[in-house]
Formats: C-alpha cells, structure tokens, sequence
C-alpha cells in the first residue's frame, strides 16, 4: 500500500530483488554445459546437475514459464509430468536473465553469456553511437549484427567442433538479425507447422553420432500478450504445445537428452490506472527523461544529460515501492545484468532502471500504443517471470 502523501515512501531494498543464477543455473548456462559434454573445446559443465548426452535437443517455447506450467495440470499433463526432471532431476527451475524478454533471452542462450556481455539488455535499449533507441527484437533502426553482438554462437562453435548442428524453426526467422547474432550456425531448416518442426528436429538429432538441435515455437507468447495467460486462446495453445512436446519426445533417436524451456514466463495485468502508469500522461517521471526504453515491467530511463541524479530521485519516489528501481552502476554492481558488463554494453543500459516487484507496468500509451494494450506482460525478476523451467527426456 501507498504511504501517505505526506511521508517519504518506503524504497524496495534493491538487495531483495531476485537476481538470475547466472554461472550454474541460467539460460545463458544451458549450451555451454551441453557442448561441454559433447567435447567441445573451450566449455565448462555450467549446469552441473546435467549428464552430458551425445545428442542434445533444445526445444524453446516463448513465454511458457515454470509457474505456468505447475499452475495449469490439466491442460498440460504431458509437461507437467516432467516438472520431477527438471534442471537433471532436481524438480528445480533455472533462470531466465534480466530482463526476462525474448530478445535478451534468445541472445543468452545462443551466445551462452549473460546480458552485460552479448549486449541485448532490454526490449529495447539506446545505442549510444546514434542516441537513437534500438528495438533489439525487431532490429530497427538497421545496425550491423556483428558490431552489436560480436561473440561467436555456441552452435557455430560447435559446428565448428564437428557436432551435427542445426535449428528447425519458422522461415520467417532464418535471416534475421537476431537469429544471426544468437541462434547461428549449423544449418537453419524452416517448417511452417509445430509437427513438422519436430518430426524434422527428431530427424536432425539423429544426424550425427553427436548433435546438437534447437527449435522453437512462439505462439504461447503471442496468446500472452493478446489475450492474457487466463484466457481461453492461451489454454488452448497450451494444451497444443503440450502434444508438441510428447510428439518430439517419443521420436527421440538413441543416447539424446530433449530439454524444454522457455526465454520468460509472463503476468496477467488488470487494465485500471494503479497498474497501468502511463509514461506519456505523467509529467514527474517523464521530467529529465529523454529517451524511454525496455518495456513496461524492465524499464530503462535515459536521463537528459544533468538531470540524471534527479530523474533516480523522481522515480524512486513516485515507483520505488513497486519497482525495485536503480541507477546503472547500482543495477550493475547487484548483477541484474551477470557478472560483468563490457564497455560497449554500459551506456545501453538506462540511467536508471526499474524492475516490477508489484503486478504494475509503466505503459506508455503515445509512443508503445501496440505494447500498452497488452494484456500478458513480463520482463522483471519476479519468480512468475525469471523462473523458466529445464525439463529432460533422455532416451
């Protein structure tokens, strides 16, 4: 609850936010424990409740968290059924990273490093050359990939290594910027259908005596963020995906681990003004403001030169006991963006940042008319969000 208009509000701790599990528990940890036990040169087991296995697939649904799965039985018995494998056996979930957003999510686990190192902090983040906000989803305005995200993907690595290596995903996908900075190397093999792509993955894993398989589907996501993850559209693509994944499972050639997971879980929230803070309606926080980045549960404020300082004040004030908010050197020594940050990378991340703890967005109804009518939300460090999960097959 608000304090009183009269008493300095009460500031979320930043030592409560949740920070992901980067170096043994994260998305950005699942390839290099995966090659590694492929004989990979150059990786380490960052995982190490995984047992390597000579054929290894990664099946990627976006937006379908651990809490989603736990909470939905019956639309979802096949997965929920794995929930005991998770993470090697632990029945534990991992991590996804911060923000917790496609975009910065497909970038950790194609790179397998932490945000502060790839470079993707955010839906969308100033690049500091131009001035100009990037969307690091769509990759508009045009900037070249390989300055963005210089490091090699862990499949050309391991293509490189003489692993079987491919990723079966939608056509769409094949020359895009994200795919080339993220998902990379081996061959892209385009299937319009959710069967197609996993007959063809299951094909693909048997390959080679070692291989490596990635594939995805995005439609979970997309019935989020339309119609919220209590509706109707959302179960049923939920109980699709379901049969999806029992599908690859029982084509599984011999000695391969299938892992699923996710880039992101995702919230449902209420469509009234104490959820929904309208960036573009409210003179305080825009005041200093001059650019306006993330989305509405991972904000990235970047201050007009000067008035950094006040802008914090400001936003810690009016969001501060709903937001865990930040400034960037305080964001990055917490490590909400791993362990280290490299330098072309700090001037994208905000001058201030903040991160939901309550279930409220800072919406910004001018310039994001599409994002502020979503319904399904996510990006912050709250468990419904971070926690993704890392269910196994082994054949």
């Amino acid at each position: 609850m608000a304090q009183p208009a009269w008493q300095d509000p009460v500031l979320l701790p930043l030592d409560t936010a949740p920070v992901p599990e980067y170096g043994g528990g994260s998305l950005a940890d699942l390839l290099p424990t995966l090659v590694a036990g492929q004989g990979v040169p150059g990786f380490t087991a960052a995982i190490p409740e995984l047992t390597p296995a000579d054929r290894n697939c990664v099946f990627l649904i976006d937006g379908l968290g651990w809490e989603q799965i736990k909470s939905h039985p019956d639309e979802a018995p096949y997965l929920h059924s794995l929930l005991p494998t998770s993470r090697g056996g632990t029945g534990r979930p991992i991590t996804a990273g911060f923000p917790a957003t496609t975009a910065t999510s497909l970038a950790s686990v194609g790179t397998g490093l932490p945000p502060g190192a790839h470079g993707l902090p955010g839906y969308t983040a100033r690049n500091p050359e131009t001035g100009e906000l990037m969307n690091q989803l769509r990759w508009k305005p045009w900037t070249p990939p390989e300055v963005w995200q210089p490091y090699p993907t862990v499949f050309r690595l391991a293509d490189e290594a003489g692993v079987q290596t491919a990723q079966v995903s939608a056509p769409t996908f094949q020359h895009t910027p994200l795919t080339k900075i993220a998902l990379s190397g081996g061959t892209f093999h385009g299937r319009l259908t959710g069967e197609e792509r996993m007959d063809l993955a299951a094909d693909r894993l048997a390959a080679g005596d070692r291989s490596l398989v990635y594939t995805y589907y995005s439609e979970i996501d997309g019935k989020g963020h339309r119609f919220g993850i209590d509706s109707d559209a959302w179960r049923g693509q939920l109980m699709y995906v379901d049969g999806l994944v029992q599908r690859l499972a029982e084509q599984l050639p011999p000695r391969s681990a299938l892992y699923i997971t996710a880039d992101h879980g995702m919230i449902d929230i209420p469509f009234d003004e104490q959820s929904r803070i309208d960036f573009d309606e409210d003179w305080e926080l825009r005041a200093g403001v001059a650019l306006l980045g993330g989305e509405g549960r991972a904000r990235h404020v970047y201050a007009v030169a000067g008035a950094e300082a006040d802008v914090l004040t400001v936003w810690q004030e009016v969001l501060g006991e709903q937001f865990w908010v930040a400034s960037r050197d305080e964001a990055i020594a917490a490590g909400w963006f791993g362990p280290q940050v490299d330098e072309r990378v700090y001037g994208r991340i905000g001058d201030v940042v903040a991160a939901a703890h309550d279930d409220v967005v800072v919406t910004a109804s001018v310039q994001e008319p599409h994002e502020s009518v979503m319904v399904g939300m996510h990006g912050s460090m709250t468990p419904v969000e971070q926690l993704v999960p890392l269910l196994e097959v082994r054949s």
